[in-house]
């Protein structure tokens, strides 16, 4: 998604962000602990102390990412890799190792004992997998160091172009009974979750899950009249409804300036389903002190980057950065969200 010049500039860090979306999923002033945590881990981050400057790292850091080359974990990888280099003193290199949903790279790192391997995954693999996946290989709760939120974006609830708009389509929507299909990226995707999110918020609401390959499929099929909506990321819903090809309803956040033509759900009457889609940094729990405190401090200034955040935000993501509690109490209050809605659902990895 390219940055039009007549939209606002990304926000700095710190700044109140003039988008809603930084309240954790379904828990009202969740994340504004986090953020709290996040301001109090930035003040301390300049200057390094003398611990932090010491021999780590002491040879190239590895980062893995559990999808392949320009998918969006990738592409935020990416971009903090370089000025994390120069910071660091050693090279960055992105290790693509997609499989699984992310969760064959999340594995990865957990078992990772070099003190020089680092991770960015998404919600997913922190969240949700654990519940979707009994056989999965690392515990989220105890197998990593969290180190920082690394960005964020809304999704948008998008319709073909013969439904009504607004809360109509809300309406309407409940009303149908379960004639209606969505559509996702597949099985657990935050698509999916999100949906049936707003499934348990709005009573009558039936519509059944179709699983595509991507979301340039679930356009497809919306198009073609085989869905009627879907939740995608702003970079593939904006495009799309500019061309007329689908309407958008509103986003799973509050104000986002990723989309700031668009109305929250919650102003339309769909309370308690905040949802956003992110990437984080984390490591092994056996990721020394040494190594923990210097990753950081150094991921804390390049968070502050002016060039970093646009090409971030240019990319469909708001830069975050924070500390690891507040990367941590985001996870454990999503968790608990998804942990709810994938049993009361009966969702299942098939």
């Amino acid at each position: 998604m390219q940055h039009s010049s007549n939209r606002p500039p990304v926000p700095a860090l710190g700044r109140p962000a003039p988008q809603g979306g930084q309240e954790t999923l379904g828990r009202p002033g969740g994340f504004l602990r986090a953020l709290l945590a996040a301001a109090c881990g930035l003040a301390v981050a300049l200057p390094w102390s003398a611990s932090a400057q010491s021999a780590w790292p002491t040879k190239p850091i590895r980062l893995v990412v559990g999808f392949p080359g320009g998918s969006t974990p990738d592409i935020a990888a990416r971009t903090i890799a370089e000025p994390l280099a120069k910071l660091l003193g050693q090279p960055v290199v992105v290790d693509n190792k997609p499989g699984a949903s992310g969760n064959i790279a999340a594995d990865t790192v957990a078992k990772a004992t070099d003190d020089h391997t680092l991770g960015m995954v998404i919600n997913g693999n922190l969240t949700s997998s654990k519940m979707l996946y009994p056989t999965l290989p690392y515990d989220p709760a105890k197998d990593f160091s969290y180190l920082s939120l690394i960005a964020t974006a809304p999704l948008v609830l998008v319709a073909t172009n013969d439904l009504p708009s607004g809360k109509a389509f809300l309406d309407a929507a409940k009303a149908s009974g379960d004639k209606w299909n969505y559509g996702s990226v597949g099985v657990g995707s935050v698509g999916h979750l999100g949906m049936e999110l707003i499934k348990s918020r709005l009573p009558g609401l039936q519509a059944q899950h179709v699983p595509y390959a991507g979301n340039p499929q679930v356009v497809t099929a919306m198009v073609g009249g085989q869905i009627q909506m879907a939740l995608v990321p702003p970079g593939i819903a904006i495009p799309q409804v500019k061309a007329g090809k689908v309407k958008a309803i509103g986003l799973t956040s509050g104000r986002s300036t990723l989309a700031p033509d668009y109305a929250p759900l919650a102003d339309l009457g769909v309370k308690d389903a905040n949802l956003e889609v992110w990437t984080a940094l984390l490591g092994p729990a056996k990721l020394s002190p040494a190594a923990r405190t210097r990753i950081t401090e150094a991921v804390a200034q390049v968070m502050k980057m002016p060039d970093v955040r646009q090409t971030l935000f240019d990319r469909g993501w708001q830069p975050v950065g924070t500390s690891p509690e507040g990367m941590r109490l985001r996870v454990q209050d999503e968790a608990a969200i998804m942990t709810k809605i994938i049993q009361s659902r009966g969702i299942k990895i098939q």
